[in-house]
């Protein structure tokens, strides 16, 4: 082991810049490239997202590969290390930084000095009880870039292009395939670190939006296209993204059925929806027709309101939302109107849970279970309806036992008679 390895690396004055970049291509065949420092295409990576392609991953995992692979060929190039002469320490390193450190978007091209994070989340919204985001990576967002950096040295060892020796290794008790071989199957699989340096997500509940909130939400959209918009969202439990992915032809407002293509299946499914989602749509629909905007069965469904007219993407979208929210001081996302269709359906007893399981495609029923999980709002009503009732329990005296007169403990003890 080097002598970095065995005594560490001082992180307090690493600086880590900002060299290179990530490119968008616009060509399918390879629709991210990532650029070194030194202003080069990283051949490894770029072979390695062709696999991703290869194996049918979609273009938006590709790019999350590829931001995660960036930021790990900036740690190296701030260390001074090879991608292909990485070892564990620099593994080791690059685990500690990512959880320390602020996140790169938050800092300047050229920082002068290393930034830390204060690792405290910020303060709860008022109205929808979230923390805000800390200025630091959130833990999800580092176990994602561990997986990420773990295939991407498993895939060139396999290759022969890159070190013997994985520098993010499983952990001990997950490196033999026969591990967990005696597992009684009647007890529940544990959650356990699948690699040495990942850390532990904390499990999350899905926050879905209250009906009176998501009420006074509605009426702050300020176009009928944002209405038509988050009213299939709500009803239809789609996310952001196959719902913006939709064309014309995808509509079908006699049956009363959108069609969208899933985010990890990639399949093509019909998904019912609200009846008031497509009168906002026919709205819509009309306004279209007046604006220039090419018509015909295979155009997008979903069009920008300034000119020139482009497809709306989901970076406008989320920002539309952002400004309603902004309206009434709250801060939900595209992905909690998902969240608040799946607690309404889950929470309808003519609807079975498998049933919801379909309309939100989720691979696994554990997953669907967890919109079973009552609210913050519902858990706290029904807490300090039990403090009320607890409240008059003690006001109310105990009956006396059998054998005594009410009457005379009242003159004893005094009281209503």
């Amino acid at each position: 082991m080097s002598e970095s390895g065995e005594r560490g690396r001082d992180l307090s004055g690493l600086l880590v810049s900002r060299p290179g970049r990530l490119v968008v291509t616009g060509d399918d065949r390879e629709p991210y490239r990532v650029i070194d420092g030194a202003g080069h295409v990283a051949e490894p990576v770029s072979v390695f997202l062709r696999d991703l392609l290869a194996a049918g991953k979609s273009a938006a995992t590709v790019r999350s590969y590829a931001v995660d692979l960036l930021r790990w060929w900036r740690f190296l190039d701030a260390v001074g290390i090879g991608w292909d002469r990485a070892s564990r320490a620099e593994a080791r390193d690059f685990s500690c930084w990512i959880q320390l450190t602020v996140k790169q978007r938050l800092q300047t091209s050229r920082p002068e000095a290393a930034r830390w994070s204060s690792r405290t989340p910020g303060a709860p919204n008022p109205v929808t009880g979230k923390p805000a985001a800390g200025d630091g990576y959130a833990p999800a967002t580092v176990a994602h870039s561990e997986t990420v950096l773990r295939r991407f040295y498993d895939f060139h060892r396999d290759a022969g292009t890159g070190p013997v020796l994985n520098p993010f290794p499983l952990d001990i008790s997950r490196r033999s395939r026969r591990a967990r071989a005696h597992h009684n199957p009647m007890e529940e699989w544990k959650h356990e670190r699948a690699g040495r340096y990942r850390p532990v997500v904390p499990r999350r509940i899905p926050r879905a939006i209250p009906d009176d909130w998501f009420s006074q939400l509605f009426a702050a959209l300020p176009s009928n296209r944002d209405r038509a918009l988050v009213a299939f969202w709500i009803s239809t439990g789609a996310r952001a993204s196959e719902l913006l992915g939709m064309r014309q032809c995808d509509l079908y407002p006699g049956q009363q059925l959108i069609s969208v293509v899933r985010k990890g299946s990639r399949a093509r499914q019909q998904l019912p929806a609200s009846a008031d989602a497509f009168v906002w749509q026919r709205l819509y629909q009309q306004e279209l027709l007046g604006l220039g905007v090419p018509r015909g069965r295979t155009q997008p469904a979903w069009w920008t309101l300034r000119r020139p007219h482009r497809p709306l993407t989901y970076h406008a979208a989320h920002r539309m939302f952002e400004r309603v929210n902004a309206a009434l001081g709250a801060d939900w996302t595209l992905h909690d109107l998902r969240h608040s269709a799946a607690a309404r359906m889950a929470r309808d007893p003519q609807l079975s849970l498998t049933d919801v399981q379909w309309v939100m495609g989720h691979a696994h029923l554990t997953t669907t279970e967890l919109y079973l999980t009552p609210g913050k709002d519902e858990v706290i009503a029904g807490v300090l309806a039990h403090h009320a009732r607890q409240a008059r329990q003690r006001d109310t005296p105990p009956p006396p036992a059998p054998g005594y007169d009410p009457q005379s403990l009242a003159v004893l003890f005094g009281g209503p008679s």
